[in-house]
């Protein structure tokens, strides 16, 4: 059968019995000139097998979802209902188009600012104006991270002078 596998003697064989050159290959010309082609060129069908790609396995969105207890991101996959991640060369793209405010919201309330993503839910029902980002759970995650290293690490407000 097709694609099962056959070694160089089997084909060899089967080239031989239908009265073909053993090693596959013929003599062609050009169309437009006549003349035959400097070397003789391997001739024969092509298998190809569809790929089965559906759109409609394939599209996953999600509004809201589950999340990481221990990061407080959302979850990867779409098996788990997870999110799409929005990698390095994502905020790259994001920061060389100046979009300062978008990158805020995608790194922060969208991903793992927790009483933020509470609290933007909120504000967008009742119309009012969207807070200032909290810090992300991820960061907190690092230093207690580093503190673990024998780190200590003292997270200072900006006192505004």
């Amino acid at each position: 059968p097709a694609l099962a596998g056959a070694n160089e003697t089997d084909i060899k064989k089967e080239l031989k019995e239908a009265g073909l050159p053993e090693d596959g290959k013929i003599i062609l010309y050009d169309g437009r000139t006549g003349l035959p082609f400097p070397k003789k060129i391997t001739v024969g069908y092509i298998y190809m097998m569809k790929l089965i790609h559906m759109v409609e396995d394939k599209i996953h969105m999600r509004s809201i979802g589950p999340y990481s207890l221990i990061t407080q991101q959302p979850l990867g996959g779409k098996a788990q209902f997870g999110g799409q991640r929005f990698g390095e060369m994502e905020v790259w793209a994001l920061e060389g188009y100046g979009a300062g405010h978008i990158l805020q919201e995608m790194l922060t309330i969208k991903s793992d600012d927790v009483t933020g993503r509470a609290a933007t839910y909120e504000a967008i029902l009742k119309g009012e104006e969207i807070k200032t980002p909290n810090i992300p759970a991820s960061f907190n995650l690092l230093v207690a991270e580093l503190k673990s290293l024998g780190l200590n690490v003292e997270v200072k407000e900006k006192r505004e002078s």
